[in-house]
């Protein structure tokens, strides 16, 4: 008999990363896309960084697009609209670290999904992008796995 207890379904969802430019809007674009307005999704970093080129451009083979998402910290999220997630999901070491530290005045799961930080890939435009590829279909299983099988699109 398998002991571990089912996960609860959040209702907001938190994606954090170090700079809030690839890895966590990429996350939390993908999530919006599979499960539609049945959960609230945003992303946060714990430095605000530039929007990324390549990360609009990995989203974009698959329909989905963040041209118009603008990084931004814990901070300036819980200024503007509060830190009312009952699950943050953090995919950089610094971002884990500051969301365990937000457990101690936020009643939130935290759950770490350490993803590859692919900002300083080299090589030719195609090998970059790979690389991009690459961390957005390993977060594409990871949220299928952790929300179910559910999709709204054809990623």
């Amino acid at each position: 008999m398998d002991a571990t207890p089912p996960r609860r379904k959040p209702q907001a969802v938190l994606f954090a990363c170090g700079w809030n430019a690839v890895r966590s809007p990429i996350a939390a674009a993908l999530l919006r896309h599979f499960l539609g307005r049945g959960i609230y999704v945003e992303s946060v970093g714990v430095r605000k960084g530039e929007p990324d080129p390549f990360a609009a451009a990995a989203l974009s083979e698959l329909g989905i697009d963040i041209g118009k998402k603008r990084p931004q910290t814990f901070e300036e999220l819980e200024e503007y609209e509060g830190l009312n997630f009952d699950l943050i999901i953090s995919l950089s070491p610094e971002a884990h670290h500051k969301a365990l530290d937000l457990t101690r005045t936020v009643a939130a799961d935290v759950e770490y999904w350490p993803t590859p930080d692919v900002t300083g890939t080299t090589g030719n435009r195609e090998q970059v992008m790979d690389a991009y590829r690459d961390m957005r279909d390993q977060l594409i299983q990871r949220i299928r796995e952790r929300f179910g099988g559910q999709k709204r699109g054809s990623a």
